[in-house]
């Protein structure tokens, strides 16, 4: 959906909040598994959807396995920023941005996309009440 029929629909159905699931596949093996390159990728892309952070970035590397890997929790003025990656099977990083002020998901997925040099993207936009 267009940015603008988003928005549009957005204000019309007078909505609390938005989420953008990121999903990515294919990612640089070595940035996902960065916590340098994780925190900048945090930093600039609460820029570029215009946000505000509200306090500390939490950024743990945890599980065992497959399951073991970075996952990041950054508060928002307006809600929420989570990341988990996946260095194992795939190099995948799943990412969801909640919040009550609007932002441009299409922007965010292409940004996480570039950064992480991923080979596909898949975004799932849901309008919450």
């Amino acid at each position: 959906m267009k940015i603008s029929a988003l928005r549009l629909l957005y204000k019309k159905q007078k909505a609390w909040g938005l989420t953008a699931s990121i999903d990515l596949s294919g990612c640089d093996h070595e940035l996902i598994q960065s916590p340098k390159a994780i925190k900048h990728f945090v930093k600039e892309m609460i820029t570029s959807i215009n946000m505000q952070t509200h306090g500390p970035m939490h950024i743990e590397r945890f599980a065992e396995g497959h399951l073991e890997g970075y996952s990041v929790m950054q508060f928002l003025e307006t809600s929420s920023l989570t990341i988990h990656f996946d260095h194992m099977i795939g190099d995948r990083a799943f990412i969801d941005i909640f919040s009550c002020k609007f932002f441009d998901p299409d922007k965010a997925a292409k940004f996480s996309k570039e950064y992480f040099k991923a080979n596909k993207a898949r975004t799932k936009t849901i309008i919450r009440y």
